[in-house]
């Protein structure tokens, strides 16, 4: 057995500080309705956070937050493309009661993007109103004009890790959509997606429960 050596438990005890401190300032870094910084919003319900460490978040005066709504950490949430910049329609990121946004995922709204009630979405998911044209073949994609459509993501859905919601894009009710997807189109309640692009992988009939595939 490998004795245990001084250093060794000077290192232990020091370890078990750090991350005293370290959830203690997480804790202490939460943003809730009652903070200073919950009025720069659009709209900061009751029972709403964003835990930290936070991410990236500007433009906050056009983003709305539902009673009870989870933002994870490390998330980002911006409006437009700098911290000045004036929007055409207020708010332009709507997030819905009770949602909770994974860990190191990204909202990144030009337009609109509305978020319903009851939704869950993994870590390291991207959603996003707005992309860049490639109409010009002779130009850089970059500094192309870009072209944006809201996104609309219905109540009770499910959003997989790493998936990514493209402008456009318009889901039902308790939509699921599977880790990895690329999403963009219009899609009815109560179907599973999957795939790049995706596509319904399942949908559910009324008094005869889940079937495969997209409806007839």
């Amino acid at each position: 057995m490998v004795p245990v050596t001084a250093r060794l438990r000077f290192r232990r005890w020091l370890g078990a500080r750090v991350r005293a401190t370290r959830a203690y300032a997480n804790d202490v870094a939460t943003i809730g309705p009652d903070d200073a910084y919950a009025r720069r919003f659009y709209f900061f319900d009751r029972g709403a956070g964003l835990l930290a460490p936070q991410g990236t978040i500007y433009n906050e005066r056009y983003i709305a937050l539902g009673r009870d709504t989870l933002i994870g950490p490390l998330v980002t949430l911006s409006v437009g493309m700098s911290p000045d910049q004036e929007m055409m329609n207020a708010p332009v990121i709507t997030i819905g009661e009770r949602c909770i946004i994974g860990r190191g995922s990204h909202l990144i709204g030009h337009w609109s993007i509305e978020l319903g009630d009851d939704i869950q979405i993994g870590p390291n998911v991207y959603i996003t109103d707005q992309n860049h044209s490639y109409e010009d073949p002779d130009a850089p994609v970059g500094w192309q004009p870009p072209s944006e459509e809201g996104v609309v993501i219905g109540s009770g859905s499910w959003i997989g890790t790493n998936a990514v919601i493209l402008p456009g894009a318009h889901l039902g009710r308790n939509t699921t959509v599977a880790a990895g997807a690329v999403v963009r189109g219009r899609f009815p309640d109560a179907v599973v997606l999957g795939g790049v692009p995706a596509r319904i992988l399942r949908h559910y009939v009324a008094n005869e429960g889940w079937r495969e595939g997209a409806p007839a």
